[in-house]
This record gives C-alpha cells, sequence and structure tokens, in this order.
C-alpha cells in the first residue's frame, strides 16, 4: 500500500469517531472475515486480539507472536480497501521502544491504528499513569516517524479488572485521570471496556475530550442510548467469532444428525 493511501485511510479511520454519532465496529479476525464485514457495509475494520489468536489456534495475552500478528495484518489489509485498526494488546513489550517498534510494524502491514491497553501482561494489575503514557508517546514518536496519522486507542482494564457491581464515581474518576493522561501523551482516543452503567458512561465522556469507545454487551445500552451520552465508538470484540463458531457448531451437528447439507 502506497503512502498516501494508507495515510487518507488514517484520516478517514479517525473522521468516523465523531461523538454523538459513533462508529460501529464489528470485530474481524482474518482476511476471510474481513471481507464478509466490508461485504457488509462496514466503514472500517478492527481486529480481536483475542480472536486472531484463537484462529492461529492459542490464546490471548500475547501468545499469537508478534511475527504472526503482523503477517495476519497483511493478510487483510492485502485484500480490503477499508482502513484497519489492530488490537495490539499490550504493544508486545513494556518498554516504549518495543512498543513503538510495534506501531512500526502495524504500519509496514497497512494498519492505521491500534488497541492498546494499560493491563501489565506478564505481570500483575496495569501500569501506573506515568508509565502507561511514557509508552503511548513511544508508540505515537513511531506513527510520526512514519508519517502515518496512526490512531492510538488507548485502552484502560480498570473496569474490566472489577466486578460490574463495584463500578463506581471513585473508579470513573481514576478512568478519567488516565484518558486526560493519555491524550496528553498522544492517545486518539479512549477505550474504556466493561463500563456498561449510563450515568458513569456519560460522566467519562464528558470529562474526556478523545473519543470513547464502549464494548457493546447483552446489558449495555444500545447504540442509540450510548449515542446520547457522547460515545464515540462501539465494538464487539470477539463475540463475532463466538457466534460465527456457535453457528458452525449447530449447523455441523445438524449435518452429522441428518446427513443433509442444508443452506443457511
Amino acid at each position: 500500500m502506497d503512502k498516501a493511501t494508507q495515510k487518507a485511510r488514517a484520516e478517514a479511520f479517525a473522521a468516523l469517531h465523531r461523538k454523538g454519532d459513533p462508529v460501529k465496529l464489528f470485530n474481524i479476525w482474518d482476511a476471510i472475515s474481513a471481507q464478509a464485514v466490508t461485504k457488509a457495509g462496514a466503514t472500517a475494520l478492527a481486529t480481536s486480539s483475542y480472536a486472531v489468536a484463537n484462529a492461529h489456534g492459542t490464546t490471548d495475552k500475547e501468545n499469537l507472536s508478534r511475527d504472526l500478528l503482523i503477517t495476519s495484518v497483511r493478510e487483510i489489509t492485502s485484500t480490503v480497501d477499508l482502513p484497519v485498526s489492530v488490537d495490539a494488546e499490550s504493544g508486545y513489550g513494556h518498554a516504549p521502544a518495543i512498543v513503538g517498534e510495534t506501531v512500526s510494524l502495524i504500519i509496514a502491514a497497512g494498519g492505521i491504528g491500534m488497541n492498546f491497553e494499560d493491563q501489565v501482561i506478564g505481570g500483575e494489575g496495569i501500569f501506573p499513569v506515568e508509565t502507561q503514557s511514557a509508552r503511548i508517546a513511544g508508540a505515537r514518536a513511531a506513527a510520526d516517524k512514519a508519517g502515518i496519522p496512526f490512531f492510538i486507542n488507548a485502552r484502560t482494564d480498570i473496569f474490566l479488572r472489577a466486578k460490574r457491581e463495584t463500578h463506581d464515581a471513585a473508579m470513573v474518576d481514576q478512568a478519567i485521570e488516565r484518558g486526560l493522561a493519555y491524550a496528553k501523551a498522544g492517545a486518539s482516543g479512549f477505550f474504556i471496556p466493561g463500563l456498561l452503567d449510563p450515568a458513569l458512561i456519560e460522566k467519562v465522556c464528558k470529562a474526556v475530550a478523545l473519543p470513547v469507545n464502549i464494548m457493546a454487551h447483552p446489558a449495555a445500552p444500545s447504540a442509540a442510548e450510548l449515542a446520547k451520552y457522547g460515545v464515540a465508538r462501539i465494538s464487539l470484540g470477539a463475540w463475532p467469532m463466538f457466534d460465527m463458531l456457535a453457528r458452525l457448531e449447530a449447523t455441523a451437528k445438524d449435518y452429522f444428525a441428518t446427513g443433509v447439507a442444508r443452506a443457511s
């Protein structure tokens, strides 16, 4: 992909993030799922690290090698004409320089953005605000060097790590502190998976200038409701793969039981 095309896709992707008019992302995991979701009318694509890892026979938490991740990104971007954001988990290393390397590799493979979490993979808890901010700055520096307005969707795992009934204003204040710091460090968006309470979501959206990303969930408000709270991005995580696999298993069971290949 030439640099001008990649830059244009990155700019188009960023423009899709509008508070009150969220972009809806149906997460993918390989080239064929990317093509199917594109045909369905997607305006942009985003991978799920959990789903990509599972598709390669392994598990999340960066157990999929960085080389395989980049190969997957290249396969996806070479078969679709949409912006592709990559779930890069925690950047495949603690040091800002290593995170920067990961960003450079994603860009070289045609990606225009990434999810980047503050969870300490291979350790405990989440990175201190200052440490994660430095890691985000490392990612931004690498993107700037490549000349691509790379969309860094800075994710905090504050809410994923706590039971839903414990989510409260104090935790939201901690998240807001991180959102503000991540913005200063060079983040493009703020991802708060696990938070489902409407009032708390709205509080984050009002306090953080970055586009806020919510992960859809059966217990979460609808897309229309989330728009009212100021959400700018809604994603599904690995659910699309889970749904597809459940359908595949059901179809296979039916075939083994009946011997009839039924059209879906």
